[in-house]
Parts: structure tokens; sequence; C-alpha cells
């Protein structure tokens, strides 16, 4: 896809249909099939109910199976009899079935599936709410997710396709569009012969950008997914942002008139668009003073209650902002962005690896110590040996010995690695590249991938211009480029690659790139398609992230889109940032 000059940009695909498809099934199944009457959250302590039938609507999760063998299990202790169904969304699992043996509650239960593959979160975000899947298959090597990827990609073709255009960069992304090419040519294309509203589709694999992902977000979505956690859209704020003894959910999308407007927006700006805001607010409530009855009726019946709804948002917000600025700084903020933005343009690497020797001593945080130590590794294509011991000994030093599976998954994973061991596996990983080429034996290479991959960092941030260079201060408040997501340091590596392939229409004359992103890298056209282009959703891209999508990465490819006059929608298999990633290497205690 040739970027357009226009400005204006195209409509999304209306999601509404896919809430409605899943919302029918659910109810279908819950109480048409195994007539539910009550739900109840899946939580530790044992469910306490006087029903006859327990129906379990669960990921296929490990953890999960075991809560409801206890309860089973107990039951039985007790005497009680009643019937267990379990419904896996979106699939059944082998290992699932067989703990479920293992605990001697196999015969007790019967198995069902619910195909639920995807969560519309907003008006152009889709999640697959998979986050098992970053650990699963680029730490543990396991591909069973792999299929409901492909299944998403189908329906989602059955729904706006055809896709003209498929790129893809990376080896989970290459076995999901082959594996949906085949799901394709099963169903005899669904979605063939309707007119297309989404033109381009990107894939990617978490692994090609780790660094966007292990830096601090600073645009407004990003730090309120960093400080409260973003669940599922919604957020919990608690009492310090909401100033009362009570804490209120709150949807984070669209629909929110002010979150709309701050959401892609600079920290440094955000407070100054809310005053401004509050001063508009607090105008259009002064109008009422010279009002007669009549214009005051018609202002209460049609403006009051949005605007009581726009303040009370607008003081939550004021609040989350206030309190994320007290939790930053507590934290150095500043102190650790500005090394953040050394390792990203490669200086003073040694004041910045003092920084986080300090960060470390003085036990600020775990999980941002490891950041900062894998955000060193990967744009320093490793550590040299000496500072990979003495920063592993201080952080086990600091924050105990248990940790040291947690430095095992990184090292495996790519994330903390020595140089030394680096290039050494990167050497023989080539020459069993070059002898294997089947799927099955490819999982030799994928291992040796996993042990310790080169990350070329500086080299393709040379190649694709990563690091701006501005004379004078970046102007944040008018961005020109995705870099104001980081301030203007640097432009989200996956999403500079999204915007080149697309202007190239391909990966021609990114050959460098692909070569220092280990490749997997493929595009493939619908020549039916391609012939009668749709105009409108030939700008339209869906840009899938396979392992987790940051709300930075988010917010540049919608500020892209609105320069260039395209509409970006996203599926990833979960929101993600730094301290999800770190959680999920951390080994899980029995």
């Amino acid at each position: 896809m040739a970027f357009a000059g226009r400005r204006d940009v195209p409509e999304p695909p209306d999601f509404g249909i896919l809430k409605r498809l899943a919302r029918d099934q659910l109810i279908y199944l819950l109480e048409q099939q195994h007539e539910v009457d009550k739900l109840y959250k899946v939580e530790s302590r044992p469910a306490l109910s006087t029903s006859d039938q327990f129906c379990f609507l669960v990921r296929p999760r490990i953890k999960t199976m075991r809560y409801i063998a206890d309860i089973v299990n107990a039951d039985k202790m007790s005497g009680r009899s009643r019937k267990y169904k379990i419904i896996f969304s979106p699939q059944k699992f082998y290992a699932c079935e067989m703990v479920l043996e293992e605990e001697g509650v196999f015969g007790d239960v019967t198995c069902d599936e619910w195909s639920f593959y995807l969560l519309p979160l907003d008006e152009d975000i889709i999640s697959m709410e998979l986050p098992e899947f970053f650990r699963d298959y680029f730490l543990e090597g396991d591909h069973r997710w792999i299929n409901s990827v492909a299944r998403a990609l189908q329906l989602l073709n059955s729904l706006y396709g055809p896709f003209g255009k498929v790129y893809g960069i990376g080896r989970c992304a290459k076995m999901s569009y082959e594996l949906w090419r085949e799901l394709e040519e099963e169903s005899e294309g669904e979605g063939q012969g309707r007119k297309p509203e989404i033109g381009n589709v990107f894939l990617m694999d978490r692994d090609m950008d780790y660094v966007t992902a292990l830096c601090s977000q600073v645009v407004y979505e990003g730090l309120v997914d960093d400080t409260f956690r973003i669940k599922c859209g919604s957020v919990d704020f608690g009492p310090d942002v909401t100033s009362s003894d009570k804490s209120i959910k709150v949807l984070l999308n669209a629909q929110d008139k002010v979150f709309s407007q701050i959401r892609n927006e600079h920290f440094s700006s955000v407070f100054g668009f809310l005053s401004q805001k509050s001063r508009n607010l607090q105008a259009q409530y002064d109008r009422r003073r010279g009002m007669d009855i009549k214009q005051m009726k018609n202002f209460v019946s049609q403006e009051l209650k949005g605007l009581k709804q726009e303040h009370r948002l607008l003081s939550l917000h004021i609040g989350a902002c206030e309190s994320i600025m007290k939790k930053k700084t507590k934290q150095d903020f500043q102190e650790m962005i500005k090394a953040e933005h050394s390792l990203l343009e490669g200086f003073d690497i040694r004041e910045s690896t003092s920084f986080i020797e300090e960060h470390i001593d003085r036990q600020v945080s775990p999980i941002e110590s490891l950041r900062l130590m894998c955000l060193l590794s990967i744009t320093e294509n490793g550590l040299v040996p000496k500072d990979y011991r003495s920063l592993k000994t201080q952080y086990l030093q600091s924050y105990g010995p248990e940790n040291l599976l947690t430095f095992h998954n990184l090292k495996r994973i790519g994330l903390l690695t020595e140089q030394s061991a680096g290039e050494t596996l990167t050497a023989v990983e080539s020459k069993v590249s070059k002898l294997v080429t089947d799927r099955a034996a490819g999982k030799i290479t994928d291992a040796f991938n996993s042990l310790a991959r080169k990350s070329n960092f500086r080299a393709i941030s040379k190649k694709l211009g990563l690091i701006p260079r501005v004379d004078g201060e970046y102007d944040l408040k008018m961005p020109r480029d995705m870099a104001y997501v980081f301030s203007g340091a640097y432009v989200p590596l996956s999403c500079k690659i999204i915007e080149q392939v697309l202007e190239r229409r391909g990966w021609l004359g990114l050959e460098e790139v692909v070569r220092l992103l280990n490749g997997n890298e493929f595009s493939v056209s619908d020549s039916a398609v391609e012939d009668n282009p749709a105009w409108e959703s030939q700008r339209v891209v869906l840009a899938v992230f396979l392992g987790g999508c940051t709300f930075s990465e988010i917010a540049a490819l919608r500020f892209l889109g609105k320069e260039r006059g395209c509409k970006f929608i996203f599926l990833t298999t979960a929101i993600t940032n730094s301290a999800r990633m770190m959680e999920a290497m951390i080994e899980a205690k029995a």
C-alpha cells in the first residue's frame, strides 16, 4: 500500500458484529444448552452454591484445572452429588485433560469448547486476551496458540475480508499465516465475493522488537496502563484517584469524551488540556445564569446530564494524572527516562550502568531493575561477561536467590544475555539453519534462537533512522513523527518496520534490516482484490501483534495513520508493557 497524501482517515470496520456474535454464542451455550441461571467468578476460594450442576467457563490453564478438581474432590468427600461441565475457551487442550485425570476427576466432568477468539476493546482494538501467549511461545516454544491466531484471522477474513495484501515478519507470524491459509482452503474461502473492508494485514512477532516494549511509556494511555493496569479495556481507579473511600471501575475507550482526546498525547501536554477543558466546562455551566425558564428547561433536559458525566470523567482523569505524578516522582522517573534515552542512543553507557546498579542497590523495584538490565543488554547486543556477572550478583543479593531461574529464562528468550555466549551460539545457529528446512526440525533453530539471540539493535537503528536528529528541543505538543511517544528520543522499531513495508509495498530495499532481524518475512497479495481495489479498504490496515502490543505502539500508529490518510486497527494476543513482560519471565511458584 503506497501511503496516500490525503489527510482524511477512512472509517474503521464495525466491530459491533463481533460483540453480538460472541454474546449470542455465550447466551446459547450457557442458558439454552446448560440451563445456567447464576454466574460466579472463578477465584481461589471454593464456590458456595446449592445448585446440583456446576458449569465452568474457563481458559485452558493448568492452575484452573486444579481449582476445579479441588471443588469436585471436596464434593466427593462431603458426599455431595453434582454434574460438572467445563467449557474451554477458545479451545480445549490435552494437557488440561491430563491434569483432571491425575487429580482423579476426569470421569466426573464433561468438557465442551466455546470458540471465542476476539474481544473488541475499542473501535480500533481487538484483543485475544491471551497474556500467556508470550511466555508459552517465545520462552517455552509451545505452538498450541497458533491455531487460535489462525482461526481469529479466518473469522476476521470471513467478516471483513478478503484481505488484499498480507505482510509479516517472524517465525510465529509465518506459521500463523500458513495455518490460516490452510483453514481458508478447507472452508473454500467464505469471505470471497464480498466487498473487502480491510485492505492490508501486517503480522509481527513480539521478539522482532523487544526494545519498544521495554521502554517506559509516556503517552497518557500507556502511563495509565503502567500505573493502574488496564484490563480488558477498563481500569480500577482507587481512593487516591477518586478522592473518596471507594474504588471505581472505568471503561477506557472512544466513548469517554475526555479520555479519547488525551489517550495518545504525551503526558507533558495532558495537564494543560485538562485545565483548559475544566475552564470550558465551567463556562458551559455558567451559561445558566442568563437563561429564562424555557432556556433553563432545555438546558436541563438536553445538556446537563452530558455535562455532569463529562465533569465526572474530567475529575477522574485529573486525579489519575496527580496519582501518576506522585508515583513517578518517588521512582526518580526523569532520571530513569534519561538513562533509557542514553541506552537507546548509545551514549554514556557506563553512566547508565551505574544508574542501574544504584537502582538495584536501593531496591527500588525488582521488576524495574530487571527491565533496565534487559534494555541495556538488548541495546548493547548483550552484556560483557564482567557486567553480566556483576549485575546478576547484585540483583540476587538485593532481591533474593529465588530469582536465579528468572535469569535463566531471560537468557533463553534473548532478553538478558552475555556477548561472548551470544556470538558463539549465533554462529552455531547459522550453520544449523542451513541444514534444517522442514517445519518439524524448525524447532531446533527455535531453540538456538531462544538460547541467545543477538538483537543487532544498533545496526537496525542506524539503518532505519530510529533515533531522530533534532536541532533544539523536540516539540511534543506538535509532533512531527512517531518518536513523540518516547519524548522524541526513539521511533518504535515495530512501527517503523510497518511504515516502511507499507510504503514500499513489500520488503524490497529492506533486505539488510530483514537479515539483522533474522528473517522469516513474507508478502502475499490477493490478485482478485488488488485488480479491483476498493479505495477505502486499501487505506485500512490490520496490525497483528503476536506476543503483545503496547499502548505506545498503538498511539504511534494512530499518529502515522492521521499523517498518511489511512486507518490502523489492531489485533493483539494481549495488551502488554514492560512489567507484564518481566512478570512472564519470573518463575511461577508452585
